[in-house]
């Protein structure tokens, strides 16, 4: 099992990244809350990894804290919940996020991830209950998530606009806007543009 990896940061291709460890690439997935916060390309990152062995492939996912990694796990373990649903759920929400969504049992947060529906968050609310422990809840505490303009600010630099253009659309957003929907106002903003 492949649990951490230290090296350069060869390429960032959402939800994909290029790692070169010793001079052996890997290939990893990560959620779009670890991709906002890498480095750039070229200067050191450490991930903590999930290594996911199948009959095809050998798929490695990565995250910058030990709770998404966790969260990600508990995820995969519900019947009918692979990878790429995770790697959604924890792209959609903070852990901070889905631990409160789960604890207060409200499966709206999680209708609001692409791919997740109605039964499938009732689902999912009803496996995690008693599974996401007092490891990740101390954890998220401990990293709070930063603030929803910085991650919609880096979700549109990542998708290539430039430094002015992204912050002149989070600007207009309204206060307290989540970051799946500002992204998408703030999309809408500069496609008016």
């Amino acid at each position: 099992m492949i649990g951490r990896l230290t090296g350069t940061l060869v390429e960032k291709n959402p939800p994909q990244i290029l790692v070169d460890v010793g001079g052996v690439a890997y290939e990893v997935d990560v959620p779009m809350s670890t991709f906002y916060n890498l480095p750039a390309a070229g200067e050191r990152v450490t991930l903590h990894t999930h290594l996911v062995v199948r009959e095809d492939a050998h798929l490695l996912y990565g995250f910058g804290s030990e709770a998404e990694r966790t969260a990600f796990r508990q995820l995969t373990k519900i019947s009918g919940v692979g990878a790429r649903t995770a790697l959604s759920v924890l792209s959609g929400l903070s852990v901070a996020d889905l631990a409160q969504a789960v604890a207060l049992q409200e499966p709206g947060r999680l209708t609001k991830v692409p791919g997740i529906g109605k039964k499938t968050a009732e689902r999912l609310l009803l496996e995690l209950k008693d599974k996401l422990g007092a490891g990740v809840t101390t954890a998220v505490g401990v990293n709070r998530p930063p603030p929803a303009a910085a991650d919609i600010l880096h979700a549109l630099l990542a998708l290539g606009y430039s430094d002015r253009e992204a912050a002149g659309a989070v600007k207009q957003l309204p206060e307290g806007a989540a970051v799946a929907d500002g992204i998408r106002q703030a999309l809408k903003l500069l496609a008016k543009a």
